[in-house]
């Protein structure tokens, strides 16, 4: 292994390199946290040098700081361009697992990143759409003047997909069409390479055959399964595209995202009794915490229509 060959003297840039390495090809991280972590580790690197004058090397990352990483943290607070204290507390994660990594594998612990706390954050809750407006912006897929009428079958099945399933984008577009006809349930593929099995609805099959039948291109089993106007695998880019132009028609909010779909599908769920082992599961999440957080906002869903209800609030 790469990491294993690295020595004191090695540069900082080659143990960075050779952690991507690991996050990509044993952890199997999505290609967008890898170009995420890639950033935050070359911003880093790039400021250590800056701060002592010359590029560090394994050995001096052992030797990092918390005075240090407090001052890389506040530079990217206060840049050009300033970093959320959300964006920050993800900087400090990056930042930790590098060095976590730096410590189990290469032998090079920095104690001192101990000391360094990060922003408190204000947890936010998920902002899923209602089953109402869900409907609406299925239905007003069919209303695009400028589509062809396989992209609006092709763009209700997408969204179908994601809301009827609890799909992440990324899930929904890696589908091929092997996968398909869709039978009662799917293997989804998600976060770090981990499987899951997924429910799926009739109404999600129906407008997945209708689409396939429609669409003008012939696909071969491992082609991906939905397709762009000029034939192309269909790109995250678009389905936000169309949700931000169907929001605008039905005047929803700008939280109204093919993300939030796979909220509503949580959401939904819990108010209509399922548990939430069930719903962790469905949604392929490591932590039971991260699947709690739509407890509040039934709950919260529930004081607000009683707030408008009762007639003495």
């Amino acid at each position: 292994m790469a990491d294993l060959e690295l020595g004191a003297t090695a540069s900082a840039d080659a143990a960075l390199a050779a952690w991507l390495e690991h996050l990509a090809h044993e952890r199997r991280l999505a290609a967008n946290t890898l170009e995420a972590y890639g950033r935050i580790g070359r911003l880093y690197l790039a400021f250590l040098q800056q701060h002592r004058g010359e590029p560090p090397t394994l050995a001096d990352l052992g030797k990092v700081t918390g005075a240090e990483v407090r001052a890389h943290l506040a530079d990217r607070r206060s840049g050009d361009r300033p970093l959320a204290a959300r964006s920050i507390s993800q900087t400090l994660s990056a930042i930790r697992a590098f060095h976590g990594w730096l410590d189990r594998r290469c032998a090079t612990p920095a104690p001192q990143l101990a000391l360094v706390r990060g922003p408190r954050i204000k947890p936010s809750l998920p902002r899923p759409v209602s089953e109402d407006q869900a409907r609406g912006l299925l239905h007003e897929t069919y209303a695009d003047p400028d589509a062809e009428p396989w992209e609006g079958l092709r763009d209700r099945a997408v969204l179908t997909l994601l809301y009827g399933c609890g799909l992440r984008i990324s899930e929904g577009l890696s589908l091929t069409v092997a996968d398909t006809p869709l039978g009662d349930s799917l293997r989804v593929t998600g976060k770090g390479g981990k499987t899951r099995m997924a429910s799926v609805l009739p109404a999600v099959r129906e407008a997945i055959a209708g689409y396939l039948k429609a669409q003008p291109f012939p696909l071969q089993a491992a082609d991906a399964l939905f397709r762009a106007r000029r034939g192309g695998p269909l790109s995250p880019r678009h389905v936000q595209a169309t949700v931000q132009r169907l929001r605008g028609r039905l005047g929803l909010p700008a939280s109204a995202t093919p993300h939030a779909l796979r909220h509503s599908f949580a959401t939904h769920l819990l108010g209509a009794g399922a548990d939430l082992r069930s719903i962790q599961e469905l949604l392929g999440h490591a932590s039971l915490s991260t699947t709690q957080k739509y407890t509040a906002v039934d709950t919260a869903r529930l004081l607000q229509a009683y707030a408008s209800a009762h007639p003495r609030a």
